[in-house]
């Protein structure tokens, strides 16, 4: 699962029968750490209900066709739950080694 803000709706009046019935959203990936933009929108079936503005779990490939009940759906993304909060404990962070790409 990834973390994303939802930040619009998109509309495809003309789609592949098995998305009728869907809502699609735009989610913005973000870092779960700093909530700092992770890479670019994306579309992602709505199964609950999200609203923009909201920070959500998204899965992706064939846990996205999962989720939305049917393999056979189209889609590579689907929001699976709104983020009430979250707590991470920064000491346990500071004791993970910093990758040699992230250093600076």
């Amino acid at each position: 699962m990834k973390v994303a803000k939802v930040i619009g709706n998109i509309w495809a009046t003309r789609k592949e029968e098995k998305l009728s019935g869907y809502k699609l959203l735009i989610v913005q990936p973000i870092n779960i750490l700093d909530g700092v933009r992770d890479r670019a929108p994306i579309v992602a079936a709505d199964i609950i209900g999200a609203g923009v503005g909201e920070t959500v779990l998204i899965v992706g490939g064939s846990s996205a066709r999962s989720a939305a009940g049917d393999m056979s759906v189209p889609v590579d993304a689907t929001v699976v739950g709104i983020v009430d909060d979250q707590e991470i404990d920064p000491s346990v962070l500071e004791e993970w080694p910093v990758p040699p790409k992230a250093r600076s």
